[in-house]
């Protein structure tokens, strides 16, 4: 017996429908990741990943995330469920998600396949470069269902990426030391996101040969590389006292020079559209140390 016509269209609709709401993507470790439907319940084990959930349009879909979570300022509203090094896993599960966002670098990955074995379904990312932000915004725009939102913000990202990888690219080269804290002496190596800003500024990191993210470093080796720049973060927008303690060493290029600069570690540690307000001013740092080289 033949559907009406009424009826058959209205199957074939719902089946579309269906079809549609179906979220298959892959994460950044190559695992698939499948949501009957847009998630409604989202849980971001970092902060980063909860304020591109925001830029991405998926904010209010977040019902639980990690401490430092402070931006936008709805972020510090939503409940947390332990620091992003040592998840609290009862905590989450009790917020019942349909999708919980991992960092791969950062979260504790034994922990993140503890979530998984629970039933949990985890989406992990892990931008290494800086175009790779606007991929990470559409796909969180996918997983939450609001891909017009996330397409508009990462447009807008690509737009401002390119013209300032244009505004910077026969710049001469500066060598750059990013130190990220003091004791241990850390700084970031070749596969990490801050790396790829350096270079986009027409920079170069002068311990980007090293494979770890955030490597431990010693002054002797810091002097050895004889960096022409220093570019410090700390606690927020003030100067960190210990970007100080490199004046005694006057031999090195970036003292002699007075080439001792800092960043607000928010808009350059993370990684979400604010990172390119980071690496405004980091380009506008390196151009200070090219003005201060002596004249020919």
């Amino acid at each position: 017996m033949k559907l009406p016509l009424l009826a058959t269209l209205t199957v074939a609709l719902l089946s579309s429908i269906s079809a549609r709401a179906e979220v298959v993507i892959k994460d950044d470790t190559g695992a698939t990741v499948r949501l009957k439907e847009p998630a409604r319940r989202i849980v971001a084990l970092a902060p980063h990943i909860a304020e591109s959930l925001y830029a991405a349009g998926g904010g209010e879909r977040l019902v639980g995330t990690v401490d430092y979570s402070d931006y936008p300022p709805e972020a510090k509203k939503v409940p947390r469920v332990g620091g992003y090094s040592r998840v609290d896993l009862e905590a989450v599960a009790a917020l019942k998600p349909d999708l919980v966002l991992a960092w791969q670098s950062g979260n504790n990955m034994p922990q993140i396949e503890k979530l998984k074995a629970l039933g949990l379904t985890v989406h992990v990312s892990q931008p290494n470069r800086m175009e790779e932000v606007a991929s990470q915004l559409e796909k969180l725009g996918q997983l939450a269902g609001s891909e017009r939102i996330a397409q508009q913000a990462a447009d807008t990202f690509r737009k401002r990426l390119e013209s300032l990888r244009a505004a910077n690219a026969h710049k001469p080269k500066v060598r750059v030391f990013y130190q990220i804290w003091k004791t241990p002496l850390m700084t970031v190596g070749g596969p990490q996101i801050i790396s790829d800003a350096i270079r986009l500024c027409g920079g170069d990191n002068v311990f980007g040969q090293l494979k770890q993210m955030a490597p431990t470093v010693s002054v002797e080796a810091v002097l050895e590389t004889d960096p022409e720049a220093i570019i410090a973060t700390g606690m927020g927008d003030a100067r960190p006292e210990w970007l100080s303690d490199w004046d005694k060493w006057t031999r090195m290029t970036a003292v002699k020079r007075g080439n001792l600069f800092h960043i607000n570690p928010d808009i350059m540690q993370r990684h979400t559209p604010r990172i390119l307000d980071g690496a405004e001013k980091l380009c506008a740092h390196l151009d200070v140390a090219r003005s201060r080289r002596p004249q020919k």
